[in-house]
């Protein structure tokens, strides 16, 4: 009789890492725009404070995934799905950091990073980010859904349940 997994494997933990920051970075692009559109300090703040610790975890979520990488790939269909997954989401990572490098900027009592306009190039960045951030997710969903990449499936039975 087969014996079921232990839950803490390798290839848990890019998911169990990856929510999280999606949320953040998600809400961060919210309080931003926000931001603009009622010119309230306490809504840029805030969407600097979450987009920075986003973008620390979707770092996280980068590494995780690196880490599943070497055992999902070779147990899926289709590994051009998990490529392009690994590729957007390294794209998405870099928009998400060049993002929060000019967001931070503008923290600097310089007149120039001051303007409104780096806020608009910001959010631009952001608008962009998260589209990728949400094709991102579609791909991981795609492997997980269709081709059960990480999960455990059980046999026909479900002796190993017993």
């Amino acid at each position: 009789m087969e014996q079921v997994p232990d839950f803490w494997r390798t290839e848990v933990f890019h998911p169990l890492s990856v929510h999280f920051p999606i949320a953040l970075l998600v809400v961060a692009f919210l309080f931003k725009i926000i931001a603009l559109r009622y010119r309230r300090e306490v809504w840029e703040r805030g969407g600097s404070v979450l987009l920075g610790l986003g973008v620390i975890g979707i770092w996280v979520a980068i590494f995780t995934g690196n880490l599943a990488d070497g055992i999902v790939s070779r147990k899926i269909c289709d590994p051009t799905v998990l490529k392009d997954h690994e590729n957007y989401a390294w794209i998405t990572a870099w928009l998400f950091t060049t993002g929060a490098a000019i967001d931070f900027l503008r923290y600097i009592k310089l007149p120039l990073f001051k303007s409104r306009v780096f806020l608009v190039v910001v959010l631009l960045i952001l608008t962009g980010s998260t589209a990728l951030l949400t094709y991102v997710g579609h791909l991981g969903a795609t492997l997980v859904y269709q081709q059960a990449a990480g999960v455990y499936v059980p046999s026909g039975d479900c002796a190993e349940f017993e």
